[in-house]
């Protein structure tokens, strides 16, 4: 991690310097020491917030993995070795000298929190009020990036075995020189998680005003999911209430998109051309409450990886979300009959959006027994996907428990399938005893027609470190 460290330290040396360049009088430039990452004002620690590389994280393995993912010849022969790998659930996906995506660009963020929440209350100029409101959302924000991280390389959550199952280096400081880490446990991360959510809520801005920068309602919403992966459901629904409610007094427009208007006549998704729907860049997406991306290749021109036809079969034929798929590649042969290629959004919104949120406390309000409140969740959703008379949840499944929940499953595959959101699901439903043992496998389809099955195994569930991160720091342990 020694080099990474050098990246970080160069990377953000340089993020903070252009920000300055561009927006601070020369003055701050003429005693600002060269090479030195100095801010000393709270309205330069407030541009660090600002940085795109904390927005576009880089990061997309979970798309491959997750289980409504099939693979197509002769695309995949030709795919990334890292994307093979991925998509067979190998043990080793990372060459031994590479940083990883899933790695590099979420410890540099981390990097640029721990300045910001170690560095501003000494801040000069600025009120108080300013530096806890900046320091809390670097503290939000640190919190997203250890949630990203844990479910990346620390096992699912398991109130018997998280105390002792490695998670992920807990990094507190913004040390650059730092060349050794070890592994705090998983139980160690979600609670370094949930102290720094529960500490940054109180001075959070109320209102969200831009979908980059971190709210009350994105940190309410962060904080509900957190519970939601930690089985602690109950806990999660009063965050959930607070992030839907107070997205109701956003100063920006954050809501759901209803397709029945988007894709009407004139509507913002159109026109769909070779790529996709007309569809809107992170900042502007109404449906992000806090926007972080990640570019997704499998939905812009790559071929070799498209939904499996179960999943497929999920939609109905008058669900407008269908107008993301399209039955043929990118320029080249047909795919087998049933399998679907997403055709956009070309990057994947995984900060705090909107949809998520209506089914996470969907979700919640099923296994409280609340089936009218779940019903209602879904259906808000629902209704803004397809036209009227066709969103309702059938009644035989609304008044049971377990046909409710896995609806609500269903519904997930059908608003984030290729997104990477399965991939998550899987983890913490592997530890839930309501969904049970699962085998999940994967379907390479030759060109012939032909077909190998891959099955998971439990131990992929987490990423190995690439040796080059274990051979930097004695002594810390890799996952199997």
């Amino acid at each position: 991690m020694k080099n990474l460290a050098t990246n970080i330290r160069i990377r953000v040396t340089l993020a903070l310097l252009m920000t300055i360049i561009l927006s601070c009088k020369k003055s701050f430039l003429e005693i600002t020491p060269k090479g030195k990452m100095i801010a000393q004002k709270v309205s330069d620690y407030n541009l660090l917030l600002s940085n795109l590389d904390l927005v576009n994280i880089s990061a997309n393995a979970q798309v491959v993995m997750g289980d409504e993912v099939v693979a197509v010849e002769p695309y995949f022969s030709g795919a990334e070795l890292k994307t093979q790998r991925l998509f067979r659930w190998d043990d080793v996906v990372y060459e031994p000298d590479e940083k990883p995506s899933e790695i590099a660009v979420p410890l540099q963020n981390i990097y640029t929190f721990n300045k910001i929440i170690n560095e501003v209350p000494n801040a000069t100029d600025g009120t108080e009020q300013q530096k806890m409101s900046i320091r809390a959302e670097a503290m939000a924000g640190r919190a997203w990036t250890y949630f990203l991280l844990i479910n990346y390389f620390g096992k699912p959550y398991n109130t018997t075995t998280s105390a002792t199952d490695p998670g992920f280096p807990i990094v507190k400081d913004a040390d650059v020189t730092a060349n050794k880490f070890s592994r705090a446990t998983v139980q160690e991360v979600y609670d370094f998680i949930l102290a720094d959510l529960l500490a940054s809520i109180p001075d959070l801005p109320e209102k969200t005003t831009h979908r980059l920068r971190m709210s009350k309602p994105a940190a309410e919403g962060l904080l509900g999911k957190v519970y939601v992966f930690m089985g602690k459901f109950n806990e999660a629904i009063p965050h959930f209430d607070a992030a839907l409610n107070g997205i109701k007094n956003s100063a920006i427009p954050v809501q759901l998109y209803d397709y029945n208007v988007t894709f009407a006549t004139g509507g913002d998704f159109l026109p769909i051309d070779l790529f996709g729907p007309t569809y809107p860049t992170v900042p502007n997406n109404l449906e992000n409450v806090f926007g972080k991306q990640a570019f997704n290749n499998w939905s812009f021109t790559n071929n070799e990886l498209v939904i499996d036809k179960k999943t497929a079969d999920l939609y109905t034929a008058a669900d407008l979300r269908l107008n993301f798929y399209s039955t043929d590649a990118f320029f080249g042969p047909a795919y087998p009959s049933g399998l679907l290629r997403k055709i956009g959004p070309g990057s994947i919104q995984f900060g705090v959006v909107v949809p998520d949120l209506y089914l996470l406390r969907a979700e919640c309000k099923a296994r409280a027994n609340d089936l009218p409140g779940a019903r209602a969740d879904v259906e808000a959703l629902r209704s803004k996907r397809m036209p009227a008379g066709s969103f309702a949840v059938p009644a035989a499944t609304a008044g049971q428990k377990m046909p409710l929940l896995n609806y609500i499953m269903d519904e997930r595959l059908r608003e984030f399938a290729m997104s990477g959101y399965r991939w998550f699901d899987m983890r913490r439903l592997s530890v839930d005893p309501l969904f049970g043992t699962k085998t999940f496998t994967h379907t390479l389809y030759s060109n012939t027609g032909s077909k190998t099955t891959f099955t998971f195994r439990p131990e992929r569930f987490v990423l190995r470190f690439p040796e080059k991160i274990i051979n930097e720091n004695p002594g810390m342990q890799n996952n199997l």
